[in-house]
C-alpha cells in the first residue's frame, strides 16, 4: 500500500535493497556451510559434533564419513562391502560407524595445531594437563579431513571348492 504511493525511483531503490539483502544472506549461509573445514581445528570440532548427533540416523552418519580422510573412508567402504556380501542386503559405509562407542574422555576447552602444507596435528586440551588429545588431519581437495586410524581388515580367506 505505501509502496504504491512511493515514486518509481523509491520503489526501484527498495527492490534493489531487498535484492542485495537476499544475496548477502545467501552468501552468509554459504560461508557458514563451507567454514566447517577451513581450519583443521574446526574440522575436528565438526567431526566431534557430528559424531555426537548420529544416534542411528544414516544421513547424519554420512555427514561424519564425509569428514574422514580417504584411507578411513576406503576402510569403511570395504567393511560395508564385506558386510553386504554376508548380510544379504546392501550395507552402506556409514552403517559401519558405531556411534555408541564414541565418547569424549573430556570436554575440550582449547585447541591448537601444528601444521604443514597438507597435514596438521590438532591438540585438544581439557581442564587439566592430563586432558590432552592429538588428532591428525590431512588436506584433501582443499578441505581438512580427519585421519581416523581403523584396524586393518584381514585378508579374505578363499576356500577351495574343488576337491
Amino acid at each position: 500500500m505505501w509502496l504504491e504511493r512511493t515514486g518509481g525511483r523509491q520503489r526501484r531503490a527498495l527492490w534493489l535493497a531487498l535484492l542485495l539483502a537476499s544475496h548477502a544472506l545467501a552468501l552468509l549461509a554459504g560461508c557458514a556451510r563451507q567454514g566447517n573445514d577451513e581450519t583443521p581445528e574446526r574440522a575436528v570440532q565438526e567431526f566431534i559434533d557430528r559424531m555426537q548427533r548420529v544416534h542411528g540416523d544414516p544421513a547424519r552418519a554420512r555427514d561424519v564419513v564425509e569428514l574422514l580422510a580417504a584411507p578411513a573412508r576406503a576402510n569403511l567402504e570395504e567393511r560395508a562391502r564385506r558386510a553386504s556380501a554376508t548380510n544379504g542386503r546392501a550395507v552402506a559405509p556409514e552403517e559401519m560407524l558405531a556411534p555408541s562407542r564414541f565418547y569424549l574422555g573430556f570436554q575440550p576447552r582449547s585447541w591448537s595445531s601444528e601444521r604443514g602444507p597438507d597435514w596438521a596435528l590438532v591438540t585438544a586440551q581439557g581442564d587439566s594437563p592430563e586432558q590432552r588429545k592429538q588428532i591428525r588431519c590431512v588436506r584433501e581437495s582443499g578441505k581438512w579431513k580427519i585421519v581416523l586410524d581403523l584396524p586393518e581388515l584381514p585378508p579374505l580367506e578363499r576356500r577351495d571348492t574343488q576337491g
